[in-house]
């Protein structure tokens, strides 16, 4: 079971279960978190969804065994089939999307959790654009949030030289929205998940769908979309 899924006061937590390879993906484990997204947005009763990993990490990414493999999925279509339909339906699900960071994030798992709308991590997690030491770019829209996030110069950087960055470096950069004690890790976000599913859903949603457009509208634009959106929130 390459995903451990649960349901909780209008949480759902989807925790990825290969820990033997530090939660890395394989096929198998992208397309059952497409469907598993997929449910979650049609599932009312679900009004807020955490990404979590089981064990040390996260997620560490691409499981470049599956790569490797002569009989696996070639590198264009582990991209666009598997990578590239998460990250549009995390961005696209209107409830909200938390990344609950335990363990290292590195690779395609650092970009999913940055493409979350809240990233919360223990402060013994790490962040890691690890596509650099093997010749790739960073994909799964890393190469779209990081900068947007950090800077230029600084998503440039840390693309290119890969570097380890810690969980309360990662909140100091603005890289993420908090870095928690471990001890306390599991009941803070369990604490802001049950927040948010409590709130009015669909507004909440409606905002996503607002920021969502504001990185290539103008402001009149804008201002024309918040327009639309606060009356079908009305």
């Amino acid at each position: 079971m390459d995903l451990i899924i649960t349901h909780s006061n209008g949480v759902c937590t989807i925790k990825f279960n290969r820990p033997q390879v530090f939660n890395s993906f394989n096929q198998a484990m992208a397309l059952d978190l497409q469907r598993t997204l997929d449910e979650c947005a049609t599932n009312d009763e679900v009004r807020a969804i955490v990404l979590t990993g089981e064990g040390r990490a996260f997620c560490a990414g691409q499981d470049l065994a599956e790569v490797t493999d002569p009989n696996g999925p070639a590198m264009d279509s582990i991209v666009r089939e598997h990578y590239n339909p998460i990250i549009e339906r995390i961005r696209t699900i209107e409830k909200p999307v938390i990344a609950a960071v335990n363990g290292v994030a590195a690779g395609a798992g650092a970009n999913i959790a940055l493409a979350c709308d809240v990233t919360i991590a223990a402060e013994s997690a790490s962040f890691i654009q690890a596509f650099s030491k093997i010749g790739l770019i960073p994909d799964s829209g890393g190469t779209f949030f990081l900068p947007r996030i950090v800077g230029m110069q600084k998503a440039l950087a840390l693309m290119f030289t890969g570097d380890k960055v810690s969980a309360k470096d990662a909140e100091a950069m603005n890289m993420i929205y908090k870095a928690v004690s471990d001890d306390t890790f599991q009941d803070e976000v369990t604490e802001f998940a049950e927040k948010l599913a409590k709130m009015p859903t669909r507004g909440l949603g409606l905002t996503k769908k607002a920021v969502n457009a504001s990185w290539n509208n103008t402001l009149t634009e804008q201002l024309k979309l918040e327009e639309l959106l606060q009356t079908e929130a009305g």
